[in-house]
């Protein structure tokens, strides 16, 4: 229904961002891939897939177009939904997941909070042949460190679904190990493979 919202940035966190289009605000659903790349940016065009469910219309945006061709593959696969497919694109770079998925890396896409053996060899079966036709890019990574990160990696790790008391005791796990993080990505990406 809608191909891409280009407009102001209002608000951005993590998993979030509001999209003004000359007055109108969307509200967009975001990876971390995508978030990482619009993070500096006070406006942009982000690639979209609106979602319409009985209890509501969810706009999920990526800022190239190789991250929503490989969320659209993800949620084509049973078992997959969209947010489990969000998540795998907030815990491995698109062009990983599509390596992993060619050759067959179970394990790695196993590593994804939601996603179970099974899930991951269905994922492997019913994409491989087509994702060796999309030519997956990666996706630019990169966060400025903001007043509290730990802060703001709560809020990612519930925004996408996660309580707040298993959230925070991954991140105090990830830095009780590695108290020198100061990348809000790598702080995230740690604390899901954490949970």
């Amino acid at each position: 229904m809608y191909a891409y919202l280009q407009g102001k940035f209002t608000y951005k966190t993590p998993a979030q961002v509001y999209v003004d289009v000359h007055g109108v605000g969307y509200e967009v659903n975001v990876s971390l891939n995508t978030y990482s790349s619009i993070q500096k940016l006070s406006e942009g065009k982000l690639f979209t897939h609106l979602q319409i469910k009985e209890d509501g219309h969810t706009l999920y945006g990526f800022f190239d177009k190789e991250e929503k061709d490989i969320f659209l593959l993800l949620i084509s696969v049973s078992g997959v939904g969209a947010s489990t497919a969000r998540m795998m694109l907030s815990s491995i770079r698109p062009d990983e997941i599509s390596t992993a998925i060619i050759q067959g890396n179970i394990k790695l896409l196993e590593s994804v909070k939601g996603i179970g053996k099974k899930t991951a060899e269905r994922l492997v079966l019913e994409l491989k042949d087509k994702v060796g036709k999309h030519s997956i890019g990666s996706v630019g990574t990169g966060f400025a460190v903001v007043n509290s990160i730990e802060q703001d990696a709560l809020i990612a790790l519930t925004s996408l679904g996660i309580a707040k008391i298993q959230a925070e005791q991954a991140i105090q796990k990830v830095m009780r190990t590695e108290a020198d993080i100061n990348n809000l990505e790598i702080l995230i990406k740690k604390s899901l493979k954490a949970i």
